[in-house]
């Protein structure tokens, strides 16, 4: 009979030093767990070490979610049949959203673990609240294309569908790409769509702005290498 075991979904800060936006019962999860898989392992650590000072590392087996390949899952299942407690980590925010730790949780259930999401932040939920726009009908979309042309189609696409359903469309990009995504959603959209910029969530740098693209125009950020939520409402 296999031994039902929990899976720990810990949420990670979204900035190095805000460690106050990590709820107090996380540690408690993060002391019940016997194996950890990371996004990264060294920034994991890191950041365990931030929230329980002392916590000692090599206590522990840690194993590098990577993409969630094949082998990565199997040796995920197999420590669940073996009794271990599991604790997921993403990189920053909250594992199995827009993460690669979804398909780690998927193995979870099929192994019969209990499997358990803690409260953290998460980039996407904090633009959507911090937005204005609609939170009952939201779509995150992740990354946009990168040729131009196809980005330019997906735009319109987003901001027409958003326009027919009054529904939030959420989008990322890498943040060294910040600047050129925000020049052509500028020049694509409507002038009376709604553009939210949220970047560097939590941190003392934090910005967070809706605004037409009408106004945007007026007054463009610099967003070059800070990470950004964008969330476009159709007008």
């Amino acid at each position: 009979m296999v031994q039902t075991r929990t899976v720990y979904l810990i949420p990670s800060i979204l900035f190095e030093s805000a460690t106050e936006t990590i709820p107090g019962y996380v540690l408690h999860a993060v002391k019940d767990c016997q194996v950890f898989f990371v996004e990264n392992e060294r920034s994991a650590r890191r950041y365990l070490k931030s929230i329980w000072k002392e916590m000692v590392i090599d206590d522990y087996q840690w194993v590098t979610i990577h993409k969630a390949e094949d082998t990565v899952q199997e040796e995920f299942r197999k420590f669940i049949i073996g009794g271990k407690n599991i604790g997921i980590i993403s990189e920053a925010g909250c594992p199995g959203v827009a993460d690669p730790g979804q398909l780690l949780v998927e193995v979870a259930h099929r192994a019969g673990a209990i499997v358990k999401p803690l409260v953290g932040p998460s980039s996407i939920l904090l633009a959507l609240m911090a937005s204005g726009m609609n939170g009952q009908q939201f779509r995150f979309v992740g990354y946009l294309p990168i040729d131009s042309a196809q980005r330019i189609r997906a735009i319109k696409d987003l901001e027409a569908d958003s326009a027919r359903r009054n529904c939030t469309q959420l989008f990322i990009e890498t943040p060294y790409r910040n600047n050129q995504l925000l020049e052509t959603l500028l020049k694509t959209c409507q002038p009376s769509s709604r553009l939210c910029i949220a970047a560097d969530l939590t941190s003392p740098t934090e910005f967070i702005q809706t605004r037409s693209i009408a106004e945007w125009k007026k007054a463009i950020p610099d967003l070059h290498k800070r990470p950004t939520i964008f969330c476009l409402l159709g007008g």
